[in-house]
C-alpha cells in the first residue's frame, strides 16, 4: 500500500506532508503532522526568527530517537517557490541553502524531518554582515537552573550599559539565549570580538557563576558562549521545537518572566496557547538595531590589557592546543549510547577513581562528522591526586567518522565540537 499523504493549502500554496502519522516524539506521541500544525500555529513568531536567513537543515527522518543528519544544500527536488541563497565556506566549497520566509516553506521544511530550525546570523541579501549578536548561556554539568537565570539577568545589565536591547528566550535544551539585533556594518570577526568582550564583562560581574573560558575543561558555572557569533554557526531559533523527550520549545520570554522561568513549562502542547493568549514577546526585536561600538571599545581595552582573542577553535583536528588540565580520552563512538557504555567499562576498571571526579570533570562532546555527529568522552583528572591518576589507555571505543574517505575531502574541515545548540558546518 502507498504511504498516506496529506495535502495542506497554506496561503495559496499546496504542501504535501508525507507519512503524516509517523511518530516523531515517542514519549508524547506527537506525529509529523502535529509538528507541522505546531509551527503553523506559531508561524508569525517562528518566521520572525528565521525570515530571510539561510538555514542549515538538521533532519530527523526517523524521529528524535533516530540518528539525525545535516544537510546544507537545498534538495534539488523542491517546489519552484522555495527560496535559496548560495553560501561559501572556508573549505572553498559552496551550497545553496534554504531561506524560509513564509508559512508554506516552514511546513515544507518540517516535512523533510526538520524538528528544529537553525538560521544563520545573516540575512540573504548581505551574507557578510551579521544583523544579530547572540548570547548563548551553556551551563556545565551540575549547575542548577537558578544560576543560568541569574547569569541571564547579569547579561541584561551589561547589555543595558552598552546600549543594546536583549531579547531573552529559553534554548529548549539546557541553556538560555539572549539575542540582540544590531546594525549591519560589522564583520563576523568584529561581532565575535564584541561577544567575547560581553562574556568577559559578565564574568567580571558574577565571577562565581559565569565564565568566558572557551576550553571545556577550564570552565565552571555557566559558559557565556561568544563563539556562536562566528561565521557559519547556527543556533536554534525562536519557537523551534527541540529533540527532547517532552518536546520542549525554544521560547521567547518577557524579561520579568526570566527570574522564575522553568524550561519544561514550554512545550509543543503549551506554547501555541501561550502564543495565542499573550502574543510574541519578541515582536519588537527588529525595530531598533543597536551599535556594537561600546563592546568593541571594551574588546580593545581587553586586548591592551593583554587578554587574547582565541581563534574559532576546531577541537578534534590536527594541531589542537595542549590542554593545561590532566585530560584522558575514554571513547570515540558513533552514538552516545556506545560512548557511555565505554565509559561504564572504564568506571568498572577504575572503581577508586570515579568517585573523585566532579560532574564537570566528565566531558561528553558532540563532534561534527561528515553529515552527522559522533560522541567523544574525556575525563579531567584535576580532582584526582597525581599519584592516583590512570594513564591514557587504548580507547574503549575507537570510532573513525572519516574511515574510507579520501583525506583530501575533509582535510580543510577537521572535526570540531558541536555545542548543544550549534548546528553549523
Amino acid at each position: 500500500m502507498a504511504a498516506r499523504r496529506e495535502i495542506l493549502e497554506i496561503e495559496g500554496r499546496e504542501v504535501t506532508i508525507t507519512n503524516p502519522d509517523k511518530v516523531f516524539y515517542p514519549r508524547t506521541g506527537h506525529t509529523k503532522l502535529d509538528l507541522v500544525r505546531y509551527y503553523l500555529a506559531v508561524a508569525p513568531g517562528a518566521l520572525r526568527g528565521v525570515a530571510d536567513r539561510p538555514m542549515a537543515l538538521k533532519r530527523y527522518v526517523q524521529g528524535i530517537t533516530g540518528e539525525a543528519f545535516y544537510q546544507k544544500r537545498a534538495p534539488e527536488n523542491r517546489p519552484e517557490w522555495i527560496r535559496t541563497v548560495e553560501l561559501k565556506y572556508p573549505s572553498g566549497r559552496s551550497a545553496h541553502e534554504i531561506v524560509c520566509s513564509d508559512p508554506a516553506t516552514l511546513a515544507w521544511v518540517v516535512n523533510l524531518g526538520c524538528v528544529d530550525l537553525h538560521p544563520h546570523l545573516v540575512r540573504a541579501d548581505d551574507l557578510a554582515h551579521p544583523d544579530e549578536l547572540r548570547v548563548d548561556l551553556d551551563p556545565v554539568p551540575g549547575v542548577p537552573w537558578s544560576d543560568v537565570r541569574e547569569v541571564a539577568m547579569a547579561v541584561r545589565e551589561v547589555l543595558d550599559d552598552v546600549g543594546l536591547t536583549g531579547w531573552p528566550k529559553t534554548s529548549g535544551s539546557r541553556g538560555f539565549h539572549i539575542y540582540c539585533r544590531i546594525e549591519r556594518r560589522w564583520t563576523f570577526t568584529q561581532v565575535r570580538s564584541a561577544g567575547l568582550a560581553l562574556a568577559r564583562e559578565v564574568e567580571r560581574r558574577v565571577p562565581d557563576l559565569a565564565t568566558s573560558r572557551w576550553w571545556k575543561e577550564e570552565r565552571h558555572g555557566v559558559f557565556v558562549d561568544y563563539n556562536q557569533n562566528a561565521k557559519d554557526r547556527t543556533t536554534a531559533s525562536a519557537y523551534a521545537l527541540r529533540p527532547t523527550p517532552d518536546a520542549r520549545v525554544s521560547t521567547p520570554l518577557h524579561w520579568d518572566e526570566v527570574p522564575d522561568c522553568v524550561p519544561g513549562a514550554y512545550t509543543i502542547d503549551t506554547v501555541p496557547e501561550r502564543f495565542a493568549t499573550i502574543g510574541d514577546p519578541a515582536t519588537g526585536i527588529d525595530e531598533v538595531p543597536g551599535s556594537l561600538e561600546p563592546l568593541l571599545e571594551m574588546a580593545k581595552r581587553d586586548k591592551e590589557a593583554g587578554l587574547d582573542t582565541p581563534p574559532p577553535p576546531r577541537p578534534g583536528g590536527d594541531g589542537r592546543r595542549q590542554s593545561t588540565m590532566p585530560l584522558i580520552e575514554i571513547a570515540r563512538a558513533g552514538s552516545v549510547e556506545e560512548a557511555m557504555a565505554g565509559l561504564d567499562r572504564w568506571k568498572q576498571r577504575h572503581p577508586g577513581v570515579w568517585p573523585q571526579l566532579h560532574a564537570a570533570d566528565v566531558l561528553v562532546d558532540s563532534m561534527r562528522g561528515r553529515s552527522s555527529t559522533w560522541t567523544r568522552i574525556r575525563l579531567n583528572l584535576q580532582h584526582v591526586p597525581e599519584d592516583q591518576r590512570p594513564p591514557q589507555e587504548p580507547l574503549e571505543v575507537d570510532y573513525d567518522p572519516w574511515q574510507g574517505l579520501d583525506p583530501s575531502q575533509f582535510a580543510a574541515r577537521p572535526d570540531r565540537e558541536v555545542r548543544h545548540d550549534d548546528e553549523a558546518e
